[in-house]
């Protein structure tokens, strides 16, 4: 899947791994899908750049942050007379 991910006025055009998990029909007659997918995001290049350094050395957060999205969708019934 490909589209815009827009974070502190900055676009970028990304592409994600989509995985189905699955397709039933829910106890009320509608058609149910699971998506998942999950991508790795350079905060910095989103302008979110606070941190701060730790007292041992190093820095609190890591420029990686992981995005990872479960998505279901439902198909409702077509109604008939």
């Amino acid at each position: 899947m490909t589209g815009d991910l827009t974070m502190r006025g900055v676009t970028k055009r990304i592409t994600l791994p989509v995985t189905v998990l699955g397709e039933l029909t829910d106890p009320w007659g509608n058609r149910r899908i699971g998506f998942a997918t999950s991508t790795t995001i350079n905060r910095q290049e989103y302008g979110v750049s606070w941190n701060k350094v730790l007292d041992q050395g190093g820095f609190m957060l890591s420029d990686d942050v992981k995005v990872s999205i479960n998505l279901e969708a439902v198909r409702p019934q077509v109604a008939t007379d």
